[in-house]
This record gives C-alpha cells, sequence and structure tokens, in this order.
C-alpha cells in the first residue's frame, strides 16, 4: 500500500493501557495513518458510530465492554460488519483465538507482539477490505476502481500491456427465455472461465457490470488468452440450454422491436486494445477503442466467439 492509501486509512485504537494506547497510536501515526483513539468498549461503540473507521485495532480485555462484545456489536450490524477488526491477546490460546474468529474478528495478534508483524497485519487486512468493497458482488472479481487503478498504473509506468474487453452476445435474449436467475449463473461461470484462464498467464481480470469483462495482460500473451477464452467457453455454452434448444442450436424470442427472432446460442466477442502499436495515454481512449474492437468482433458473431485487435499504429 503506498503513503497516498495510508493516508486515507483511519484506524481506531482500543485500549484500557494507556501506554499501550500511545505506543500504538505513535507507531500508527508515523507510518501515515490518521489515529483514533477509545479507552474501553463502550468508547470504541461510539466512535465507530460516529464515522466509521477503515479498521479496529483493540484489546479483548477490557472494562464495560470487551473486544468480544465489541466485535459482535460490530459485525452484526450491517452498515458497519464490512470494517475489519484485529484483536490483541494476551491469551496465546487456541480457544480464545477461535472464540475472536467465531465473534467476527478477521485478524487477532497476541501480546507481547513486534511492531513490525502489527504494521504488516494492518496493512493486510486494509489491503483485502479495500479489494472486497471493491469487487462485484455477483463474481467477486474486482470492479471498477481496481480496474482503472490498474489500467493508469500501466499508464504511468508505460509499461507494455493488452486491455481485453469482454461481453456475451446476445445475452439480453438468453435472459428474456431463461430468466435473471439462470443469466446469473452464466455470468458466474464465465467469470470462471476468464479467471481460470488468465491466472495461467498471470493477467489481470475485472467485472465491469453485467455480462462485461476485462482482462489485462502483456502484448504478447493475449492472444493465446483469447483463443483460449472461447475454446472454453464455447465447450461449456451447451450446458447451459435445455436439451431442445441445444440440439436445434438456436432459441426464439422478440428482439428490441418486438419482433420474433431466431437467436443463436451465447457466444464471446473480445475487442483488444495494447500500446504495442501505439502509445496510449488515457482510460478514455482506451475504453473507446476497445468499444470498437468489440463491436467489429460482434460482426462476425454468426461464426460463434470472436476477437479482433486494434493493429493501428502512430
Amino acid at each position: 500500500m503506498d503513503n497516498e492509501s495510508k493516508l486515507r486509512a483511519s484506524i481506531l485504537v482500543v485500549d484500557d493501557e494507556k501506554d499501550i494506547l500511545r505506543m500504538l497510536q505513535e507507531a500508527l501515526g508515523l507510518a501515515s495513518y490518521d489515529v483514533r483513539t477509545a479507552f474501553n468498549g463502550e468508547e470504541a461503540i461510539e466512535e465507530i458510530r460516529r464515522a466509521a473507521p477503515d479498521l479496529v485495532l483493540m484489546d479483548i480485555q477490557m472494562p464495560k465492554i470487551d473486544g468480544l462484545e465489541v466485535c459482535r456489536l460490530v459485525k452484526s450490524d450491517v452498515c458497519l460488519r464490512h470494517i475489519p477488526i484485529l484483536l490483541l491477546t494476551a491469551q496465546n490460546t487456541t480457544r480464545s483465538k477461535v472464540r475472536g474468529l467465531q465473534y467476527g474478528a478477521d485478524d487477532y495478534l497476541t501480546k507481547p507482539f513486534e511492531m513490525d508483524e502489527l504494521l504488516a497485519r494492518v496493512q493486510m487486512l486494509l489491503r483485502r477490505s479495500r479489494i472486497d468493497l471493491e469487487a462485484n458482488p455477483l463474481t467477486r472479481l474486482p470492479g471498477n476502481i481496481a480496474i482503472e487503478n490498474e489500467i493508469m498504473t500501466h499508464i504511468r509506468e508505460k509499461t507494455p500491456f493488452a486491455v481485453l474487453y469482454l461481453d456475451l452476445n446476445d445475452f439480453k435474449a438468453f435472459n428474456d427465455v431463461y430468466g435473471f436467475v439462470k443469466g446469473d449463473e452464466v455470468i458466474q461461470e464465465t467469470a470462471q472461465v476468464i479467471r481460470e484462464v488468465a491466472e495461467t498467464e498471470n493477467a489481470f481480470v475485472g467485472h465491469i457490470g453485467g455480462d462485461d469483462f476485462i482482462v489485462i495482460t502483456r502484448p504478447d500473451r493475449f492472444e493465446n488468452i483469447c483463443r483460449k477464452i472461447i475454446e472454453v467457453f464455447d465447450e461449456k455454452v451447451p450446458q447451459f440450454y435445455n436439451p431442445k434448444d441445444r440440439t436445434r442450436g438456436y432459441i426464439m424470442t422478440k428482439d428490441r422491436r418486438g419482433q420474433e427472432t431466431r437467436f443463436a446460442l451465447l457466444s464471446v466477442a473480445i475487442g483488444v486494445v495494447t500500446n504495442q502499436y501505439r502509445s496510449l495515454s488515457s482510460l478514455g481512449e482506451i475504453s473507446t477503442i476497445g468499444a470498437e474492437m468489440k463491436h467489429f468482433a460482434k460482426e462476425n458473431k454468426g461464426k460463434g466467439s470472436q476477437y479482433a485487435v486494434d493493429r493501428r499504429r502512430e
């Protein structure tokens, strides 16, 4: 996590021992976190409800309300349950750790602890929390914020990259015939296909929304990723349909003009943008070219899944 991210991260430290509280406040402050404090469980609940922190670092044994009860109250509140909680405990037993996890704690650290380890765990929990909040709820893939950050990192660092824009041909028609529940299953299966293929090439995968996905990889890897996604997806497509539609190879439903129309089985369209042939300097430019390339891929959807690459030079 960079310093800019740390400055945005607010940590509530809760401990009834003033010396420990002061030590944690100083260490986290030096690490560029915004630190607030509370001396007991009651104060902690008040602080959390007043202004939700990005993370709670809390001792278990405290007067009034102990750390476990604070943890239970936070995790039972739908508006607060996303806040990661790191518990500090003097009891180095499996039972005490299990109790903490059962109450909803995200991690724990036994006293005495090394400050380097505590800072590493804080950083890990904040990173995980940020990814979870940005993830698409249906597929758990990184969402638009993470996608934009990934692309902008490549632009800033001027590294070679290729961005693949993917969606499903005639997905609306499938939803009209089979319903949104079945449609969500198709999106989840599609996400799994893309994820498994991309992982073999160490590529980034994101879910823009609906049936729109994105893959960010190196220019020398996009051809293989496109071909493999198409191959695996096309193998899975028949299982989405009932025997009748599977056998005849199409479904019948109304198009956008209300006319009864024949729609082929689902296929994937991929538009590829890369700075291999020319420089790219903005998200808008990349998105526009990606939509254009995906449109070209869709023009041949009668032939099944296709991909189109922008090979224009400066």
